[in-house]
């Protein structure tokens, strides 16, 4: 099988920021100092007003990296919602196209969004509506081991704050779909 082309360097500097953003505040709770005036600053990068972190605020952590990576408001829909970004980009792509999770495969710099709190929606249900609850996080790095191949993700206000999570991928590396928080859409980093 071949290998799969370099990230781009938005792509790159978008790992990185996520990256960066785990690594510094990973361990520490949502309510406690300094994530808590760092989650203060994620709603402000979209900008909206800071709710408290009780509100969800896993999507205006991924605005804030996409925006700190250097997309601008023209090529990604900065939103506090997961929803209203993924059906920009499956609708009206710019620095990211929403394909069906089956279709390619995942790479660095993408973006993948999943169900949650016991949601079962789909593909067509994402590019119809941009109102619904969902979950997604940056793809930081593949790899492969004795249990297959792999991506790592890193997203916001999981488990009260910022983790990385290991996603199982397909021989063509593709996403292994779950039965428990399945996902919706991959949104390919096209910049």
């Amino acid at each position: 099988m071949p290998e799969l082309p370099p990230p781009s360097e938005f792509a790159k500097k978008l790992a990185a920021v996520a990256k960066g953003q785990h690594d510094q505040f990973h361990l520490i709770h949502e309510h406690d100092e300094p994530l808590r005036s760092q989650i203060k600053k994620y709603w402000q990068s979209i900008p909206e007003p800071f709710p408290g972190v009780d509100t969800p605020w896993s999507a205006v952590f991924v605005s804030f990296c996409v925006r700190n990576a250097g997309a601008t408001a023209q090529e990604f829909k900065f939103a506090a919602a997961h929803s209203i970004f993924v059906h920009e980009a499956i609708n009206h792509p710019g620095a990211f196209r929403g394909v069906k999770v089956d279709q390619d495969s995942v790479r660095v710099g993408d973006i993948l969004q999943n169900n949650r709190s016991g949601n079962n929606f789909d593909f067509a249900h994402a590019k119809a509506h941009s109102d619904y609850l969902s979950h997604s996080a940056i793809v930081v790095a593949r790899g492969e081991d004795d249990q297959g191949k792999f991506a790592l993700t890193i997203g916001g206000n999981e488990s009260d704050s910022i983790r990385r999570v290991r996603i199982q991928l397909n021989d063509d590396g593709s996403v292994k779909q779950r039965q428990t928080a399945s996902f919706i859409c991959l949104l390919k980093n096209i910049k």
